[in-house]
């Protein structure tokens, strides 16, 4: 992207710590990124959408408005086939829902508890599961950019390793013989669920930069 295009702030629209990690690592700064922590004063937009695509698309129209910022959302999770695709869309509110200030370690715990406790009995070879990330890209009028991406696992009776976040520490990625949660950053991008949403987003994000540069100067 040129000198330009590096002018647009887009907010990423979440308040995971890690998500943020990720995807300022994968996004890189040829723009300026800023978080909802940005504006505290904008309100948490309701995830009630039945897919990861509804959410995602949802915050990211609701967010742009609010900010008048372009706005990147994904919504991602975990889908186990042996439990009908759950915990799915209610990935982060597996366990409850989390009041106020409550600590993403503890219910990133209870949520994986719960994850195990579902699947006692179930043997190895049905606990096939993926990560699915959906990303939406939107200005305050419009969707701009939407991109899915997937990762193949199967979900292990015990957490294993400490990177990582969610339940990253129960899914297991054959190919690579280790859980997520034992990949450092680099390994845990190049084949993850947001990494490959976001590989697809990318060009989309130059082409869609490219033409508000040409349409407003920005």
């Amino acid at each position: 992207m040129g000198a330009e295009a590096s002018r647009r702030t887009i907010l990423v629209a979440t308040t995971n710590a890690g998500k943020v990690r990720e995807l300022r690592a994968m996004l890189g700064d040829s723009v300026g990124w800023k978080t909802l922590a940005d504006f505290p004063g904008v309100g948490e937009v309701e995830e009630d959408g039945a897919t990861f695509a509804e959410n995602a698309r949802k915050k990211a129209t609701e967010y742009a408005r609010a900010t008048g910022l372009w706005t990147l959302a994904d919504d991602s999770g975990l889908v186990v086939d042996a439990l009908g695709g759950a915990p799915g869309v209610q990935s982060a509110r597996f366990s409850g829902d989390a009041g106020p200030g409550a600590d993403r370690k503890e219910i990133d715990r209870r949520n994986i508890a719960k994850l195990l406790r579902l699947l006692e009995g179930v043997p190895p070879e049905k606990r096939t599961a993926r990560f699915v990330c959906h990303l939406c890209l939107a200005s305050p009028e419009r969707v701009l950019v939407e991109t899915q991406g997937t990762v193949e696992g199967l979900i292990v009776d015990e957490p294993v390793g400490d990177n990582g976040f969610g339940y990253d520490p129960v899914f297991f990625v054959g190919t690579l013989g280790r859980t997520v949660a034992q990949l450092p950053d680099d390994e845990k991008n190049a084949i993850s669920h947001r990494g490959n949403a976001i590989r697809r987003f990318m060009p989309l994000l130059n082409e869609v930069l490219a033409g508000s540069v040409s349409q407003d100067g920005r």
